[in-house]
C-alpha cells in the first residue's frame, strides 16, 4: 500500500509537472497583446498648424499624433486605420472608436518589420511589404487584440536598401502593384534584374508576377483615375545633376509595358549625363507634368467622395516630401495639378508651410494621402509624427447654420 501511495504520489508530480509545461508552452506560443495608447483625452499636439496655408474654406487638423514615422496608410473595412513606417520598423492600427474623426486608440501590429513603408488591404487581409518579401495578416480587424502571426506571401525580391522601401496598392484588376526602385542614384540596374527601376504587379497570393512599368527610376506613391481605372504615379528624379534639374514626374501609364525614361533620359527632355547617348528621350514616355526638381514627390491621389468643391474633381494631389540635399529647401507641401483629360493645365500648391522658406527649418513632411468616405483628405507626416485631416466647409455656411 505505501509502495503504491509513493507510485500515486510520483505519478501526481508527474502530471502537476506536465501541466505546468503545458501551461508554459502555450504562454510562449501565444503572441502578447500589443500595447494600446489613449489619445485626445486631451489636445496633446504642439504642431504649429497655425502656419499652413491652405485655400479659402479648407481647414486641416491632427487626426493622430504619436505615430513615429507615419508613412504609407491603407483603411480597413471596419474603419481601421493602418499605417507603415520606414525607418521605424513598426506598422500601426489607428482606431476612431466614437467617429469624431479624431483617434481614440494607436496599436502597434509589430515593432520588428525590416522597412514596413509599403501596406495594402484587400477582404479582411493586411499585406506588409517589407525590402525583400511581403507579410500577410489574415482577418486583422478582428485580432486587434492579439495579432496572429502573418502568412509570408513572397520572399524572394530584391533585398537592396537603396530605393528598397516600397509602396504598395491593390488595382481595379485585383493585382497587387508592387514597385522595385533603382539600388542606386543613376545605373542600368536592368541588366542585372529586370524588376529593378520598374512596378511589378501579381495575384494576391504572390503568382503571376510580373513587370508592369519599366524605367521607373524611384516611386513611392500611385493611385488609379476614378474614371479610367489607369494607373498614374509620381517617381523621383535623379541627384547630383544640381539644384534645377533634372525635375520629378507625375505619370500616366496607358499600357502595361511602356518605360518611362530611366536611366537614359529624365522628365521627359533631360538626357543622362552618363546614360543618354544610349537612347533618345523620344524612345520614352513623357510625365504628364515634370515636377519640381528634387520635391520628393511620394503619395498621389485623386479626390473622392463630395466634401471637396466640384473644381477639384479633375486635380490628382502630391505629397510632396521635400528636398534633401538641394541648397535651398523646396517641397514639404501638397501640390496639385489639374487636368482636362490626360493632360496637365496646372501645377501648384494646395497646402504650403511646412517648410519656412527663410529659416529654412521644417516642421513636418507630408508623405502619403488618403480620402475617408465623407470626401476628407489624411495626409501621414513622418517628421511631425502625425497624421492630419484636411476638410471643406464652403466660406459663410457656418454662420448661415448658426
Amino acid at each position: 500500500m505505501k509502495q503504491l501511495t509513493s507510485i500515486s504520489r510520483y505519478a501526481l508530480l508527474a502530471l502537476v509537472g506536465i501541466a505546468l509545461f503545458s501551461c508554459k508552452e502555450k504562454k510562449t506560443e501565444e503572441k502578447e497583446v500589443p500595447v494600446t495608447v489613449v489619445q485626445y483625452e486631451e489636445a496633446k499636439s504642439k504642431l504649429p498648424l497655425e502656419r499652413l496655408k491652405l485655400p479659402p474654406g479648407f481647414k486641416i487638423e491632427v487626426y493622430a499624433d504619436s505615430i513615429d514615422g507615419a508613412r504609407s496608410m491603407a483603411m480597413g473595412d471596419n474603419g481601421t486605420l493602418f499605417v507603415g513606417t520606414r525607418n521605424d520598423k513598426t506598422v500601426y492600427a489607428i482606431q476612431d472608436l466614437d467617429n469624431d474623426y479624431r483617434a481614440d486608440h494607436t496599436i502597434i501590429l509589430d515593432s520588428t518589420l525590416e522597412v514596413p513603408n509599403g501596406i495594402a488591404f484587400r477582404n479582411g487581409s493586411l499585406y506588409v511589404a517589407e525590402v525583400g518579401r511581403l507579410l500577410r495578416y489574415d482577418d486583422i480587424e478582428s485580432k486587434l487584440s492579439a495579432i496572429p502571426e502573418p502568412v509570408v506571401v513572397y520572399d524572394d525580391y530584391p533585398t537592396e536598401f537603396h530605393h528598397g522601401w516600397k509602396y504598395i496598392a491593390f488595382g481595379p484588376d485585383d493585382k497587387l502593384y508592387v514597385p522595385v526602385g533603382a539600388p542606386c542614384n543613376i545605373c542600368d540596374s536592368t541588366v542585372v534584374d529586370e524588376r529593378y527601376a520598374s512596378i511589378t504587379r501579381m495575384d494576391p497570393d504572390g503568382s503571376n508576377r510580373e513587370v508592369y512599368a519599366k524605367g521607373v527610376r524611384n516611386t513611392v506613391g500611385f493611385t488609379w483615375h476614378p474614371e479610367t481605372n489607369e494607373l498614374w504615379f509620381t517617381d523621383n528624379g535623379r541627384d547630383m545633376m544640381g539644384d534645377d534639374i533634372p525635375p520629378c514626374e507625375l505619370n500616366r501609364v496607358a499600357e502595361a509595358g511602356q518605360h518611362f525614361g530611366y536611366p537614359f533620359c529624365h522628365g521627359g527632355t533631360v538626357k543622362d549625363p552618363e546614360f543618354g547617348e544610349q537612347r533618345p528621350c523620344t524612345d520614352f514616355v513623357a510625365p504628364v507634368q515634370p515636377l519640381g526638381a528634387h520635391v520628393a514627390p511620394l503619395g498621389v491621389k485623386f479626390p473622392t467622395g463630395d466634401m471637396f468643391p466640384a473644381t477639384y474633381k479633375n486635380v490628382a494631389f502630391i505629397a510632396e516630401h521635400g528636398s534633401w540635399n538641394r541648397s535651398k529647401k523646396v517641397g514639404y507641401r501638397i501640390s496639385m495639378v489639374s487636368l482636362e483629360g490626360n493632360e496637365s493645365v496646372g501645377y501648384e500648391t494646395f497646402i504650403g508651410g511646412w517648410l519656412n522658406e527663410e529659416s529654412q527649418e521644417q516642421f513636418g513632411r507630408p508623405v502619403d494621402l488618403l480620402f475617408l468616405e465623407d470626401g476628407s483628405m489624411l495626409v501621414s507626416d513622418d517628421y511631425g509624427d502625425a497624421i492630419y485631416r484636411v476638410t471643406y466647409e464652403k466660406p459663410g455656411m457656418a454662420r448661415l447654420i448658426k
